[in-house]
């Protein structure tokens, strides 16, 4: 039978299809019963490790891409096992064959670590038919998958494509101090969604008039709770607007691991379709959360409150706590994460969870414990006023907005896993 090393070399000697992500590392997957590592958790770490990486210069529907097409081809590798071979040493070999196939296309800078993690589940599944044919299969998905979503306008470029800002007018979003960046992401509306009918499926509502009482009392709350130099915010408050400040990705990997960890008594097949789904709809969740911004370019606070909007007088000198992203407020992208992730974990593993910890790159040092997943979307809203760059009425509809997009997928799930 072929050794380790002469699987991964063959594994990884398949002709490359596509060429091109940022959470942070978590912890190393459980050792389950005859020593034999848990292939799901350990290839979610490797997969979040990869894109943590080699993503960070990416926009973050690219990376969610990433993730999306390595574990759908996962799952499809796994609908069915052939007759006569070991399930469990099949499937193995199909789901770290597939996700290692995937990255290695997708992020071609990190294949050394790939091989010598394949090499590493390789190692622990006994030679024979069953590890073959689960190889095949998961290498076959995987470039079936990378074949079908060549072109989708998730790539940094396109997903990035130049926005003409329309002429400065109230409501109307302008670039932001302290850069005055040009805006960004507004090619993702463009771009082939994986469950989604079209961008605009779930378009919102236009936001609130200026001149109406919901504008104006969550512009006052932004101005009084969200400046710089505040003397109504809490430290608390201040904590938890900085703990949230980081990436929307990188902040929900580590709950989407915990529910993944909380499947492992189901079958394989139903946690790899968990990962797969959860990122499949925040690619969507984004591509839906630009056609709304640019559908209704509405300024951000700090526009509104330096130029004064009806009894909120100008202040030319408002700073928010963090630096205001370059695209428009309505609505928050943070939030359409939560509302989407909150949907789907609740749908797949209940709404509460054992307690787990988290840790964000934009806190240092700061440790917060959760068990409900409810509690995180409370927090993004509340976070994105006390930073002084949301509205709570764009971090509402944002909410909304995710929770219509993973409802729509939770309910056409099957379709991504159809195997080609």
């Amino acid at each position: 039978m072929n050794s380790p090393k002469t699987r991964v070399a063959l594994v990884a000697s398949t002709a490359l299809l596509v060429t091109s992500g940022a959470a942070p590392s978590v912890a190393a997957a459980p050792a389950h019963a005859h020593g034999r590592t848990s292939v799901a958790l350990a290839w979610y770490d490797t997969t979040a490790d990869t894109i943590a990486t080699a993503g960070s210069s990416l926009p973050p529907v690219t990376n969610s891409r990433t993730w999306a097409i390595s574990w759908i081809a996962a799952a499809r590798a796994l609908q069915h096992v052939p007759s006569g071979v070991d399930r469990r040493d099949y499937q193995d070999a199909a789901l770290a064959a597939a996700v290692h196939r995937a990255l290695v296309e997708l992020v071609p800078t990190r294949a050394p670590e790939l091989d010598a993690a394949l090499q590493q589940t390789l190692d622990q599944t006994p030679d024979g038919p069953a590890e073959t044919l689960g190889a095949a299969a998961g290498e076959r998905q995987a470039l079936e998958v990378l074949h079908d979503r060549e072109g989708d306008g998730l790539d940094a470029a396109s997903v990035n494509a130049p926005f003409t800002v329309p002429p400065a007018a109230p409501g109307v979003w302008q670039p932001t101090p302290p850069a005055f960046a040009p805006a960004i992401q507004n090619g993702s509306r463009f771009a082939r969604p994986f469950l989604l009918k079209s961008a605009r499926q779930f378009r919102l509502p236009a936001p609130p008039a200026l001149t109406s009482k919901r504008y104006r009392t969550d512009l006052k709350e932004v101005r009084d709770f969200g400046e710089l130099n505040s003397t109504v915010r809490t430290a608390r408050q201040t904590d938890t607007a900085n703990f949230w400040f980081g990436s929307s990705l990188a902040l929900w990997t580590k709950p989407i691991r915990v529910a993944l960890a909380a499947t492992s008594h189901q079958p394989l097949r139903k946690q790899a379709e968990l990962v797969a789904l959860s990122n499949a709809t925040l690619v969507d969740t984004q591509i839906a959360t630009s056609d709304s911004k640019y559908t209704y370019p509405l300024w951000r606070p700090v526009t509104a409150i330096r130029t004064g909007v009806g009894e909120i007088p100008a202040d030319p000198s408002w700073t928010p706590l963090h630096t205001t992203p370059a695209h428009p407020d309505y609505p928050s992208g943070h939030n359409t994460y939560a509302g989407a992730a909150e949907t789907v974990l609740t749908a797949l593993v209940g709404p509460r969870t054992a307690p787990f910890t988290l840790t964000s790159g934009t806190a240092p040092g700061v440790v917060r414990t959760y068990t409900a997943w409810h509690q995180l979307t409370l927090e993004n809203m509340d976070a994105r006023v006390w930073l002084g760059i949301h509205t709570r009425l764009a971090d509402e509809a944002g909410v909304t907005l995710g929770t219509d997009v993973a409802r729509y997928g939770l309910n056409h799930a099957q379709s991504l896993f159809q195997e080609h």
